[in-house]
């Protein structure tokens, strides 16, 4: 499982910029459950049709991460595959919303409006699929996945409200023990500064492991180094929703704020780990470093 692949790529980040991947007991306010757990429950009930079942359990994991487009495409997913079209409505938008080029949300969207009668929605979606496909040109490597996504959402406006066929959502999810070497494999290109091509690998990671916080943690390094950093403050924010106490995620996002000018929130998040280190940990020294090195500019 991932958690013993953490074990060995921590260190090796550390050289990456600071902090380890580790984390303490959840705190008070933490979940009562660990999404990612609920996740993985969520794709095993999806993968043996039970698709309630998967629905409940990913109903759980975007109620701590509701940013996650990958979680809220697998509640919509398991939605539409239980025949609760109007109901996949919802959560379908929401992967679309966060991400807009995930073309199996799209589809399933398109395919769920129609099912449901909300035909100006489908025409919406199998737009957005064809105008994806021109500019492709039938060149690009979704080629394919494009041409089944549109002829999928014309195939549900012709059936309409009146068929009574289950979709069965085509969703294809990679293999959970290629997780492990997916996730050493991008810690290792952060270390050599190969942000674009960790971000690939770590995006592709969460689809198996689910809103995992050292995933999210290490995602919101890499859009830091690349310079997103609306991107890599949502990462933490979510990293520390499923784990409030995770060390990580606590001091990039500290550092995140220093490269924002916010030296007060920093600070705070020192402030927290000095807390939850009691003795000391590689985390708050570094931060503590960072905040030391940016207080005479700020001053």
């Amino acid at each position: 499982m991932l958690t013993a692949a953490l074990v060995v790529a921590s260190p090796a980040f550390s050289a990456g910029g600071g902090g380890g991947g580790g984390g303490s007991a959840p705190s008070a306010s933490a979940p009562s459950y660990d999404p990612a757990v609920e996740y993985q429950k969520g794709i095993a009930a999806f993968q043996a049709g039970r698709f309630k079942d998967a629905a409940g359990a990913f109903r759980k994991v975007v109620d701590v991460v509701p940013r996650n487009a990958q979680a809220q495409y697998m509640l919509g997913a398991s939605l539409l595959g239980a025949g609760e079209y109007k109901k996949a409505i919802r959560p379908l938008d929401a992967a679309v919303k966060y991400d807009g080029k995930l073309i199996e949300a799209r589809r399933d969207l398109g395919v769920a409006a129609a099912r449901s009668g909300d035909g100006k929605r489908a025409a919406e979606q199998l737009a957005a699929i064809k105008a994806l496909d021109a500019s492709c040109a039938g060149a690009c490597a979704d080629a394919a996945k494009l041409a089944s996504a549109a002829a999928a959402i014309e195939a549900a406006v012709v059936a309409g409200t009146q068929s009574s066929a289950r979709v069965h959502p085509d969703v294809r999810l990679a293999d959970t023990t290629a997780v492990d070497g997916a996730y050493v494999t991008a810690v290792g290109l952060i270390n050599e500064a190969r942000y674009d091509a960790a971000i690939a690998l770590l995006d592709s990671a969460l689809w198996s492991a689910g809103p995992h916080p050292d995933i999210l943690t290490y995602l919101g390094f890499a859009h830091r180094k690349r310079g997103n950093f609306d991107r890599a403050e949502a990462y933490y924010r979510a990293a520390l929703a499923v784990a409030p106490d995770h060390r990580g995620a606590l001091e990039y996002q500290g550092e995140l704020k220093i490269e924002r000018g916010n030296l007060a929130g920093a600070r705070a998040n020192l402030a927290r780990l000095d807390a939850l280190c009691g003795f000391g940990c590689y985390e708050a020294d570094e931060l503590r470093r960072w905040i030391a090195e940016a207080a005479p500019s700020a001053s």
